[in-house]
């Protein structure tokens, strides 16, 4: 079916052609065949117009950060893609550049002939400016549709700036959109033919092939004018290996999630990030499997709102707990990215007491001070410190707890909040396999009071912003076993 309005966005003003030959989905977010509202929203828009469905699957090589990791697993997601795509009678062009620059043109040359183009809508990064700037130069209508979470990102025009007052929104008016959520194989619906492509876009655009995307994808990879020193990450891209990881987690972490997840011992966070980053699984994937378990309805919600973070779901607690991660501290990420395209990445979007406080305090002594070089090193005082940035450059993933306590000794470590800023996003874009994302924004600004309030007593460099230490974290965390891992 067609997506629920308030997820659907005209980017231009242009007519759809109905005489083209397609409709095409240009796929840049949510890289994956189910639970996609955009993938649903395009079959919906074909079978009614009577048209079969193109699938563009773009990835460049002309963006900041842009490494063999990022790009193998990406590239992994492209494979799963076409093996997922196969049976389904969509034809899916993944498409690789090879030099900055080769993919000039290919968006247009294909539009000159679709009815419509359908793509993604996601609020970080290049991408809200590449799909403007596509609107004003396509011949043809383009339409972004939201599939980020469940509370759509234009249903509402509230900002909120704590996670209790955006999860008491949440309970206010999250019902509605819980009656309408995608289908797992939006294709199974689909009724058109094979889309055909001209030979002139065949011949000068060079798509990757069967043959490539069965072989080592690690040497395509490092083939490309990237960065090829950040080497691959532990964790393979695709639906199908976020899939086997999901239904691990379901049995071996989620019963132990409310109480386990801030230790890194315990090993019982989902891991799926890189995955939902990547757009290879759908968060509604991930709540629905959850919701599934506990043989939930929407009979369990709770009447009134009480901005509680439990009992308002009505489920077991494990998913309680996890559902306000992947719902109210990951969609309230999201929508202020949405709500900040300009400063989102930049001290200037900080709530006002925390630019005060660190004004104050600009000047305050700072015993400790490492350069970059340093930092990414992992060759600091602090073996916790270490561990996690050693776990984050060797694997691509750093546990989330620890992520906090990371990014509260690189602001004491630092000249500067401003220049803690730029390090944390440059060494968590360049190594995290999620990073690049409102998450990953979200976590570094916290460290500097995003989403959080005044705390006290006031101390030196910090002033009212939270205070952690490594010692406080190693008391109050199982890590023995991490840090025999990733330690000194």
């Amino acid at each position: 079916m067609h997506a629920p309005k308030v997820r659907v966005h005209n980017v231009n003003d242009a007519p759809i052609q109905a005489e083209g030959d397609y409709v095409l989905y240009w796929m840049i977010a949510a890289r994956r065949r189910r639970y996609n509202w955009a993938l649903e929203h395009a079959v919906a828009v074909a079978n009614e117009l009577g048209k079969p469905l193109l699938v563009l699957e773009p990835l460049r090589i002309g963006y900041r950060w842009a490494s063999t990791r990022m790009h193998l697993f990406a590239v992994e997601g492209m494979a799963d893609n076409a093996a997922q795509f196969a049976d389904s009678g969509v034809h899916y062009l993944p498409y690789l550049e090879r030099n900055d620059g080769d993919g000039k043109g290919l968006l247009t040359a294909l539009s000159q002939r679709a009815c419509h183009v359908i793509t993604d809508t996601y609020p970080c990064f290049f991408l809200p400016r590449m799909v403007a700037a596509a609107g004003k130069r396509l011949p043809v209508r383009l339409t972004e549709v939201d599939g980020i979470g469940l509370y759509p990102l234009r249903a509402t025009d509230q900002e909120k700036k704590r996670a209790v007052d955006f999860r008491r929104l949440l309970q206010k008016e999250l019902r509605p959109h819980l009656e309408h959520l995608p289908e797992p194989d939006p294709l199974a619906a689909y009724t058109g033919g094979t889309a055909p492509v001209a030979q002139d876009i065949l011949d000068k655009w060079d798509f990757l092939t069967d043959s490539e995307l069965s072989g080592d994808l690690t040497a395509l990879c490092d083939g490309l004018d990237i960065n090829t020193a950040v080497r691959p990450a532990v964790v393979k891209g695709g639906w199908t290996n976020a899939k086997t990881v999901l239904d691990d987690w379901l049995v071996s972490g989620l019963p132990h999630y409310a109480d386990g997840r801030n230790h890194p011992d315990e090993e019982v966070a989902t891991g799926l990030s890189p995955w939902l980053h990547w757009g290879h699984m759908g968060a509604h994937e991930l709540i629905h499997a959850c919701l599934d378990r506990d043989d939930w309805t929407l009979d369990c919600l709770a009447e009134k709102a009480t901005a509680k973070r439990e009992g308002w779901w009505g489920a077991s607690p494990e998913v309680e707990a996890f559902l306000d991660q992947i719902v109210t501290w990951r969609e309230l990420g999201h929508h202020f990215s949405f709500r900040h395209p300009d400063d989102y990445d930049q001290f200037s979007s900080l709530p006002e007491w925390a630019q005060k406080t660190i004004a104050e305090h600009a000047e305050d002594e700072r015993p400790i001070l490492y350069d970059l070089a340093t930092l990414d090193a992992a060759a600091t005082h602090d073996p916790i410190w270490n561990a996690a940035q050693r776990q984050l450059k060797e694997t691509g993933v750093m546990h989330n707890y620890l992520r906090m306590l990371w990014g509260k000794k690189v602001l004491e470590w630092s000249e500067s909040a401003q220049q803690a800023i730029h390090r944390l996003i440059h060494l968590n874009n360049l190594y995290a396999i999620d990073g690049r994302d409102p998450n990953s924004y979200s976590g570094i600004f916290w460290v500097f009071g995003r989403f959080d309030r005044a705390w006290g007593p006031v101390r030196p460099i910090f002033g009212k912003l939270r205070y952690m230490t490594s010692d406080s974290t190693k008391r109050k965390l199982k890590m023995k076993e991490y840090l025999e891992e990733w330690g000194d």
